[in-house]
Order: structure tokens, then sequence, then C-alpha cells
């Protein structure tokens, strides 16, 4: 018997028909007939969902429990989004997955070209998408994106170029895996598996640093009722010094902060670079590599299991 895979279609670019100066999206029965013949028996569901460059926070966790409940009766599970936060829709369905990611590949794709451009990705994509939720070997591996037939984890991936249908990286590490002749090929290892918590909290603030950033930025947070801070700094992480008190005054607050960076890095064994580890002394939790849309994700799954600084330093660790 064949793998049994259920596609979720929520439309978005991948879906997009615009020939002739007339607009229409495509039914996901529609784009399974474009993908072609996949080796598996694929249940269609029809998704509605905004936009995926204005996706709700709504949305993205119904997402998030759709798939985690499909998990535990599908082979497989493919989601098509948009492109433009399909990274971060896939990480938080990575967390909120738990165990059913062990049981289920789990799968999302998006297209950069509409449905009935020349040279429209969508079709390929979908059809890798269904392959590799259809393989055993995509089990275990957690939520990924597929891309030009590349398999990529959901904590690394990263739209590095929204103009190109092969324009998404998991630098530093690769793909954890690609698509070749219809079967799946595995790359490499993928990342750990997260810790499982409750409902993740979203609550959770993104600021990027900047040379001479102004500290009061940062203050009203608290007052408003920010949940959690996610601070995007350089190079492995490093924050200006200006800010420091401000995060001291957030951490008093019981307000965990995380301090992520702009740039691609492995995280480096020992203590954090110098501007960092002044950020971490006074409470700060470092990303653990991850960049700043991902480690807002941790952070709301990390609220969700528990808030306050203490349980959120704790949760990272176990990443």
């Amino acid at each position: 018997m064949g793998s049994r895979v259920l596609l979720l279609a929520t439309k978005d670019t991948i879906a997009y028909r615009r020939r002739a100066g007339r607009e229409s999206v495509a039914s996901g029965a529609e784009l399974l007939a474009a993908a072609g013949p996949v080796g598996a028996e694929v249940t269609v569901v029809d998704v509605t969902s905004e936009p995926g460059w204005d996706i709700s926070p709504t949305t993205m966790l119904a997402l998030g429990r759709r798939v985690r409940q499909a998990a535990g009766e599908y082979d497989g599970v493919v989601l098509t989004h948009g492109v433009d936060t399909v990274e971060e829709t896939a990480y938080l369905v990575d967390l909120m997955a738990g165990p059913a990611a062990e049981r289920a590949a789990i799968v999302l794709t998006g297209a950069v070209r509409a449905l009935d451009d020349q040279d429209s990705d969508g079709p390929g994509n979908l059809a890798a998408a269904l392959t590799a939720a259809a393989e055993p070997a995509t089990r275990g591996l957690g939520a990924v994106v597929c891309a030009a037939g590349e398999l990529h984890a959901a904590r690394w991936v990263t739209l590095a170029d929204a103009s190109e249908p092969g324009g998404f990286t998991s630098a530093p590490y690769g793909p954890v895996a690609r698509v070749v002749d219809g079967r799946v090929e595995r790359l490499t290892a993928a990342p750990p598996r997260p810790p499982y918590g409750g409902e993740p909290e979203w609550d959770v603030a993104l600021v990027k640093t900047y040379p001479g950033m102004d500290p009061d930025v940062l203050g009203g947070l608290a007052d408003r009722g920010v949940q959690g801070l996610v601070l995007e700094g350089t190079g492995q992480g490093n924050i200006p010094a200006s800010l420091l008190a401000a995060i001291s005054d957030l951490l008093d607050d019981d307000i965990p902060v995380v301090v992520a960076s702009r740039s691609h890095h492995r995280p480096g064994p020992g203590e954090p670079p110098r501007d960092m580890g002044m950020a971490v002394r006074l409470g700060a939790i470092p990303a653990y590599g991850m960049r700043a849309e991902k480690a807002r994700v941790a952070l709301m799954a990390a609220l969700g299991a528990a808030p306050g600084v203490a349980a959120a330093r704790t949760w990272f660790t176990h990443l």
C-alpha cells in the first residue's frame, strides 16, 4: 500500500493565475493536477489563509495545529505557503508538531512565480514536496521547506533571494536532503528535535539594532504588555552597549530578551562574543546561531511552555 499524504493548499503565488489581465486562484485539486503523477495517495484540503506577506498570528497557529493533527493521521503532510514568511511558519509548525514529526513527514512549499507563468516553479516544487512527504526517509527530519528540489530544515532555512526560485538557503549548514528522480537523498543530519511545550505565546517583539541606536526605542515595551523581546545584532550577535541598561530593565521585569544576529553563523564553543557576552552576563539569552526571525518563533514556544526569564533560558538550552 502506498503512502497517504495530505495536501493543505493555502493558495498564494503558487496558485495564482494572471494571464490576459485576469487574476484567478487555482484550487488544491488543480495544483495537484499541475504537479503531475506522484507515488502516493493524496487527499486535498483547501485552507483559507491570508497572503504569506500578511499572514496573521491566528492563521499561523491554526496551520500549526492542523499539521500536528494531520501528522497523526497521514504518512506525510504538505502545506503550500507564500514564500515571504514560510520560514517562520515552518519553524512554528516544527515546534508545535512535537512527537508527531517522528511519525510523519512535514513539508512546506511555495513558489516565486505564478502558476501560469511560462517558467513557473510551483508545479515542480509541489511535485518534489509530495514526493518527499511520501518517502519514509523524510520522516523524523522535522518540518522542512522544499524548493528547487532541496529540503531545508525549518530551523535553518532562510529566503535569501526573493526573485529566484532557488532563493532559499540553510547557510551555514546546507539542505538536509534533496529530491532526485522521485527519491529522497539525505545529505546531512537534521538539527536536533526542539523541546515540545504548550501553545505558543504570540506577543514577542523583534527589534533590529544598529550603530548609534537610541535605547529609548526599547522603552515602554513592558508597559505595552510585550511578553518577550528578540534583538537582532551584528556578527555573531553583537549589540550596541548603549542598550544594556534597557535590556537590564526588561530582565528585571521578568521579560526574556534573546540576542540573535543578522548574519549566518554557527554557534561557537566557549564564551559568546564580547558585546553579546555583556548582555548574556546581564541575563539575556543567546539564540544559539538562529536568525532573529527563528529566535522570535522559538521564544514564542518557550513562553508558551512557561513564562519568565529563567524558564525561557532553560528552554533555549535544550534547542
